[in-house]
C-alpha cells in the first residue's frame, strides 16, 4: 500500500527542492515533478518527491481526518 500525505512547504529552494512541515517534522522533497511551487503552498508528497499541489481547505480536512484516525478510543 501507497501513502501520500499534504505537507505545507516552508521554504523553495534553487536545487528543485522544498522544505516541507507535516505536523512538525520538516523535510527536504524534490519539486520536479511541478512547477509555480511557493512557501506555504501544500502539496502531495510520496516517497520524497512532491507529486500536486493542493488548496488549503482540502489539506487541511485530509489531515484532520488523519489525525482522527490515529487517535485512540
Amino acid at each position: 500500500m501507497c501513502l501520500a500525505l499534504p505537507a505545507r512547504v516552508t521554504a523553495v529552494h534553487e536545487d528543485q527542492t522544498a522544505t516541507i512541515d507535516l505536523d512538525g517534522v520538516r523535510q527536504r522533497v524534490s519539486l520536479m515533478l511541478l512547477d509555480g511551487v511557493k512557501v506555504d503552498d501544500y502539496v502531495i508528497v510520496h516517497v520524497g518527491f512532491a507529486l500536486t499541489r493542493l488548496d488549503q481547505a482540502e489539506a487541511q480536512k485530509t489531515l484532520a481526518l488523519l489525525a482522527e484516525g490515529g487517535r485512540e478510543s
